[in-house]
């Protein structure tokens, strides 16, 4: 089987990486987090790169592309660890491609491919503890569409955002919205996350909403999947980046006047790192290949690759802050930003456990069937 990647995939990757290493360097990424956690000039700037109409069709605007190209854009921009919310937009490309009528599609996949356009998921609750049919938001007809009521919390950029993909119960069936955030009875709270991006509370009271889908189940387990295959890639990418700085640190940093990258207890670490790396990479090469894939299939290819990205994103952070000693966990030094956002990633659309218990509980049902 051919893992190389396409010329064209080569040259974007490229392209991000360049934009990465000189337009979003770490002074300006502190400035950002500083001022709130996002630049809305540099989501502009990811557009005009074309990155925000990656999943948007080529009719509707966007580049028509697939996960693999999703796959290599996320990476580069995890290395830089960019935090202006990007796979949001990869999601609501996806979805709204997928599931919503034309005249829906006609009104946001065009501004969300020019950038014009942020819109965000919004499906988490309190007490929900990551189980996407346990909500409590509600909506019902009302002349000219639909009245929301809900509340959702850790909604990326939610007070940044122009609208929200919020899901909902419709009569005990659970339907997919688009909320505009300016609209009537929309009230977003927001905070820096840890990681230093940018999260909101997000409160709909008789909030006016647009149905997308009455198959609001599968269009979101669709697009937490998109979420998912996302973090891992861009958790490779911080991984990634994180090696290289503990790499570049042990062969600067001197005792008994030889650079420790000599130890060999230490060299050790450094490889059990490399191979979390590698064993992550495959796994969120597998993510985003089992994207299109029957929904069974990819909810548990989805499941079995975030275990194990968040094993590797746990280890590769500690050890990093480990092998740097006390300068590791200081605000000054670019290490610990990248151990912040290992921990978070490790926390998006379901926690290590969470997705050890989806795996587990897929392969009790398997077993039943071949029983």
């Amino acid at each position: 089987m051919d893992f190389d990647f396409s010329d064209d995939q080569e040259q974007l990757r490229d392209a991000v990486r360049k934009y990465v290493d000189k337009g979003y360097t770490f002074e300006r990424r502190r400035a950002a987090e500083k001022a709130g956690g996002f630049d809305r000039a540099a989501y502009t700037e990811l557009a005009e790169l074309g990155l925000t109409g990656l999943y948007v069709p080529e009719d509707d605007g966007g580049m028509g592309l697939g996960p693999i190209d999703g796959m290599v854009v996320i990476e580069e921009l995890g290395r830089g660890m960019v935090l202006e919310p990007l796979p949001h937009a990869l999601i609501a490309g996806a979805v709204l491609a997928g599931y919503a009528d034309a005249a829906t599609r006609a009104a946001w996949l065009p501004g969300i491919a020019s950038g014009e356009k942020l819109v965000v998921l919004a499906y988490q609750e309190r007490g929900s503890r990551y189980a996407l049919d346990a909500i409590a938001g509600k909506a019902h007809q009302a002349p000219g569409g639909y009245v929301l009521n809900a509340t959702k919390s850790i909604v990326a950029a939610g007070d940044k955002a122009d609208a929200y993909l919020v899901s909902a119960k419709v009569n005990s069936v659970m339907g997919l919205f688009v909320v505009e955030r300016e609209s009537a009875g929309v009230s977003p709270r927001g905070y820096n996350t840890q990681g230093g991006g940018r999260a909101a509370e997000v409160f709909f009271k008789n909030a006016p909403a647009q149905l997308i889908t009455t198959q609001g189940q599968a269009a979101l387990e669709h697009a937490v999947d998109v979420g998912i295959a996302a973090t891992c890639a861009e958790a490779v990418g911080v991984m990634d980046k994180t090696l290289d700085i503990t790499a570049d640190y042990l062969n600067t940093r001197k005792q008994f006047g030889v650079a420790i990258s000599s130890f060999q207890a230490l060299r050790h670490r450094v490889a059990d790192m490399k191979m979390q790396l590698e064993l992550a990479r495959s796994m969120s090469y597998y993510a985003s290949l089992k994207l299109n894939a029957p929904a069974p299939e990819r909810r548990a290819a989805l499941a079995r690759a975030k275990y194990q990205l968040g094993n590797s994103m746990r280890f590769i952070g500690q050890q990093a802050v480990q092998l740097h000693g006390g300068i590791g966990v200081t605000d000054e030094y670019i290490v610990s930003h990248y151990f912040r956002k290992l921990t978070e990633l490790e926390m998006s659309f379901g926690d290590t456990l969470h997705h050890l218990g989806e795996v587990s509980a897929r392969m009790q049902d398997t077993a039943g069937v071949f029983a």
